[in-house]
């Protein structure tokens, strides 16, 4: 019962956040569609605002690097993995799936939002000034580091039952002591409900009825006047031990609600202003590093470059809210507008930086990297369309000649890369070893295993393009040609 309640509010959870990525996409069986790891990445990138990298494939390897990409990102984020491994996720096994999600769903939903309550509260924020050491030697102890993370998931969870229970001690006798039984007579939600938006429902009424009449009506005011999503339902709730991970992402909703409700307009523009005057500093500072580093040395360069990006994702965290914003254009205020711009601006300017950085490569780094980028792009391109089965015959059979012939070069440049002295004649390093690692795992695991599937894929276009024109050609015999001569013809063609 347990399992198929947090399947159910999970599935509902993730589908109501896949609506703001674009494309749309939405989950039909958590356990199945998890398996290819498209849609686990449009969660993570929605929820983080961040682009990740994929494969757009849906053979083993590609679902299987895909799912690597998404417990990849996770991971740097310092979020711990007990026991979640990529083959179980393929296997679509219901515990390491929905243990999985629950640790997304903290991280993400409860997490961030409880944070925003911790310094009224005196819990551990990361974001309360003053809540943690945040000196460059603190954040070098990985340990120190780890324990208040630790001790803030506990926190984040007190966080938000306090809040709940400040919202229902405003109506009397209505009292929360956890996410479990406290619930299942409906009224919790119809208190919290009246909080936010006085008037909706009455509470007198709701305390003569039952717990599942409570309940749906609860679910119903929230759904259509407060836009929250209906992830449970009453006999989720209405039992005698109610799952508490299902209880809490679904309150913690009501919560963002709030959130949202307490921000006003004033308060978005300041945020928008303060996020156009960093993105603004964050240019003069990327001018006045291109301009100091003129001279440097290739290892140089990529040294100040990582520690600028280091600074730049660290310093634009607090302004994720805003520049992550899904509006469309016109929806935005001028500022908003300008400030979109600025962020364009500085992206496209950084990912300049870092293309001048590879062609700077020492040789021969700079052709292995050209040859991983061509290789990249090929593989990332969408395959023919087959609605001309004729003009698609030939566009596979160019795209297997130029594939062949780039990987027919694999061998030499994963010797090359394996040999490379990373020293000069003064026994300084070239390069930097990230990159150096990082151009190891591009080429080998990125595609030295998908070669196969790679090559598979181009041949299966191609021959579906042959079977498609065959196809076409035979339907033609169902017309009758008269003579012999004019079949002979025909075949001839053929």
């Amino acid at each position: 019962q347990r399992e198929s309640t947090q399947k159910k509010t999970f599935t509902s959870w993730i589908n109501s956040i896949l609506t703001k990525h674009t494309p749309p996409s939405v989950v039909s069986d958590l356990y199945t569609d998890i398996r290819q790891g498209h849609l686990l990445l449009d969660l993570l990138e929605v929820l983080s605002g961040e682009r990740l990298p994929r494969e757009k494939g849906f053979n083993t390897f590609q679902c299987r690097s895909n799912i690597e990409n998404a417990l990849t990102f996770l991971k740097s984020r310092s979020l711990k993995l007990i026991n979640i491994h990529v083959a179980d996720i393929i296997e679509g096994k219901p515990s390491i799936v929905l243990g999985l999600i629950w640790t997304i769903i903290f991280h993400f939903h409860i997490e961030e939002l409880a944070g925003t309550l911790a310094c009224a509260y005196n819990q551990p924020s990361r974001d309360c000034s003053g809540a943690a050491d945040s000196s460059p030697k603190a954040s070098r102890s990985a340990k120190k580091s780890a324990k208040i993370k630790e001790r803030w998931k506990v926190s984040a969870t007190n966080a938000l039952l306090l809040w709940a229970k400040e919202q229902c001690s405003l109506h009397g006798s209505i009292n929360v002591t956890d996410f479990k039984s406290s619930w299942r007579s409906g009224l919790p939600f119809l208190a919290v409900i009246q909080t936010l938006r006085p008037g909706l429902v009455d509470l007198e009424k709701a305390k003569t009825r039952s717990n599942k009449e409570n309940l749906k009506e609860a679910f119903r005011i929230a759904e259509l006047e407060l836009n929250i999503p209906r992830l449970l339902e009453p006999e989720d709730v209405d039992v005698v031990n109610p799952d508490e991970k299902s209880i809490m992402t679904y309150v913690a909703q009501f919560l963002q609600y709030s959130r949202s409700m307490s921000e006003s307009e004033e308060d978005m523009q300041e945020k928008v202003r303060e996020a156009a005057s960093w993105l603004v500093a964050q240019e003069e500072k990327l001018a006045k590093l291109l301009v100091d580093t003129e001279n440097e040395t290739y290892f140089q360069k990529c040294k100040e470059m990582m520690s600028f990006m280091e600074a730049f994702n660290q310093g634009k965290k607090p302004f994720v809210p805003v520049l992550s914003s899904k509006r469309s254009e016109a929806e935005l205020s001028e500022g908003q507008q300008q400030m979109r711009e600025e962020w364009d601006k500085l992206i496209s300017q950084i990912n300049e930086w870092k293309i001048k950085l590879d062609q700077m490569l020492p040789s021969p780094l700079d052709s292995i990297e050209a040859w991983l980028q061509e290789v990249e792009h090929l593989q990332a391109e969408d395959l023919p369309d087959l609605q001309d089965p004729f003009k698609a015959i030939f566009v596979f059979r160019e795209i297997i000649t130029v594939f062949k012939g780039l990987m027919d070069d694999f061998d030499s440049h994963w010797d090359t890369l394996q040999s490379f002295k990373n020293e000069d004649e003064k026994n300084m390093p070239l390069v930097l070893p990230e990159k150096l690692e990082e151009m190891k795992r591009r080429l080998f695991s990125n595609i030295h295993f998908t070669t196969s599937s790679t090559f598979l894929e181009y041949h299966y276009g191609l021959s579906t393009a042959i079977a498609n024109e065959v196809m076409l050609k035979l339907n033609i015999w169902d017309i009758k040609y008269g003579t012999k001569e004019s079949v002979e013809s025909l075949l001839e063609n053929w």
